[in-house]
């Protein structure tokens, strides 16, 4: 099927994580239901994974080759052999840190991943540096009895896998909803006026708030359309200085003598605005 002369490709989303990315696959005959699970070919071997979009066509630019099948809808034998590598990865996971003590290793296990058919395990982990971990991946080859794989992932990651409540009282949006980590900066909390209090617009993880981004673009947008702090203004009671700006709400605070007013933006005409700083700010991207 085509589109605007461009190829349209039957397939089916899967997701492996709650708060993962959304994956193409070929349907190979199957038809998918919002939420069923199923098994799938991958590069890392048959993985088991939840129906995030059923059949659907999309454009042949928007997928990364190869296009790798949907082996079957997961049968209830299936979801039964999930379950068990569940209580299998709680029990390697166990171990690991064991052989971690052993080996007296600096590094922290956060997770242990066995894919569907158990060819291969796992483990992910959080270190200061590299470490050296040839001679624990023979240990724990040994004793498992499959290919054994262990990843160095960054504070963010690990504070995805474990999850747990935001300043906000709810759960962390990276472990919840969000498929991939946002760049971040100083420069957002500046522009939505908050605190540049580090303990305060940093989350669980050390790192700048992911939320800080939310409300990014429209703060941008209603920024344009108002005064900077530091004009002078023709306000209706008089000339005078803008000494504070809420962007959202559409208004500006003008100094005017000795007293401050609050007006709505398009209520002042700005007579001249402040010198920009021809240095640049650090954003500090995280």
């Amino acid at each position: 099927m085509e589109k605007n002369n461009e190829k349209m490709v039957e397939v089916i989303g899967i997701r492996f994580k709650e708060s993962g990315k959304t994956y193409y696959f070929e349907p190979n005959g199957n038809i998918a239901k919002l939420n069923d699970y199923a098994v799938v070919e991958t590069s890392r071997g048959l993985e088991f994974g939840k129906v995030a979009c059923e059949n659907k066509q999309v454009p042949e630019s928007e997928l990364v080759p190869p296009l790798r099948p949907v082996v079957r809808i997961a049968t209830a034998d299936d979801i039964k052999k999930h379950e068990q590598n569940k209580k299998k990865e709680a029990d390697a996971f166990k171990a690991c840190q064991e052989k971690i003590v052993a080996h007296k290793l600096e590094m922290k296990l956060v997770e242990a991943e066995y894919t569907f058919d158990a060819s291969k395990l796992t483990f992910y982990f959080t270190a200061d540096g590299r470490i050296d971990f040839r001679e624990l991946v023979k240990d724990l080859a040994s004793t498992f009895k499959t290919r054994i794989e262990l990843r160095q992932i960054g504070i963010r990651d690990e504070t995805k896998f474990m999850g747990g409540l935001g300043i906000c009282g709810r759960p962390f949006c990276c472990s919840t909803f969000l498929p991939d980590f946002c760049q971040v900066s100083i420069k957002m909390a500046k522009e939505q006026s908050l605190s540049l209090n580090s303990s305060k617009i940093s989350g669980a993880c050390g790192r700048l708030m992911c939320c800080l981004r939310f409300e990014h673009e429209s703060y941008v947008q209603e920024i344009k359309m108002t005064p900077a702090v530091g004009s002078f203004v023709k306000a209706p009671e008089g000339n005078g200085e803008i000494v504070e700006i809420a962007p959202i709400a559409g208004t500006v605070k003008v100094k005017i003598g000795e007293a401050v007013r609050t007006y709505k933006r398009e209520d002042v005409t700005v007579i001249s605005s402040p010198k920009k700083n021809n240095k640049e700010e650090s954003d500090e991207e995280e």
